[in-house]
């Protein structure tokens, strides 16, 4: 029986008292017996959560009474186990390590694109004023290589760090093509699309929700595989149950 619910979600926000929020968010999801890990950074919070559903939300409601995060809407999947071994609440340089601190969400985000539009975009094979669309994966190999786009474009990354020279690299293949930057829950493809809009790349988009919400939302058309996640589940199948996971 899956009644683990397993919750990501992240905001690029000015924080600044980590310290503080680092305490008062630990006592909070350890006295809940909640386990995974929250991310805090200057730029924002990332946070991986999993527990039993009424304490999870009764974390999230906490959490939005701070109006900081009053708008965080977490994307949820089922497990019929923990899938972390322990709560972690960490301060880090970045939510997502990018190391071009020019990059900075929270003072104004690339546009985004809904799941709904994005698979009508690939039904038709182009965008509404009839250019060619692309799919551009910004996460690291082995998470490619878990499942992706149909066709998408994927530079074998390492690691996020190594994304602004892969685009110098090929930019040029990009300049004549809406290009729909994706990745697992949003926050890279969100870092991704603002560096090519400032590198000169007009028609750019990031995937609102990442893959997760377009799961959710499409039951994963034109994607072929799994999600990998960073737990131990390592990877999630379109209807987001852990893959090789039959019906509960």
């Amino acid at each position: 029986m899956n009644d683990i619910l397993n919750i990501s979600t992240y905001k690029f926000v000015p924080l600044a008292d980590t310290l503080a929020l680092r305490d008062t968010l630990s006592e909070r999801a350890l006295a809940l017996n909640l386990k995974g890990t929250i991310l805090l950074a200057e730029e924002g919070i990332n946070l991986f959560l999993a527990g039993p559903a009424q304490a999870v939300r009764n974390f999230i409601s906490q959490l939005q009474t701070d109006e900081r995060f009053a708008d965080i809407d977490p994307k949820e999947s089922w497990s019929a186990s923990q899938p972390f071994r322990k709560m972690l609440v960490k301060i880090k340089g970045e939510i997502i390590r990018m190391n071009h601190p020019a990059i900075q969400p929270a003072q104004g985000r690339a546009p985004a694109i809904d799941a709904q539009t994005v698979k009508r975009w690939l039904d038709q094979g182009h965008d509404d004023l009839g250019r060619p669309v692309v799919t551009l994966d910004t996460r690291n190999t082995y998470e490619v290589d878990e499942g992706t786009f149909a066709g998408a474009i994927d530079w074998r990354l390492n690691k996020f760090t190594e994304f602004p020279d892969a685009l110098q690299a090929h930019k040029s293949e990009l300049a004549d093509k809406t290009v729909i930057s994706f990745c697992t829950g949003g926050i890279r493809c969100e870092k991704a699309a603002i560096y090519m809009r400032e590198s000169g790349l007009p028609h750019v988009y990031q995937l609102e929700g990442g893959i997760l919400k377009y799961f959710e939302e499409t039951g994963g058309t034109h994607y072929e595989g799994g999600c990998f996640v960073f737990d131990e589940r390592r990877a999630l199948a379109a209807d987001l149950r852990t893959v090789g996971m039959g019906p509960s």
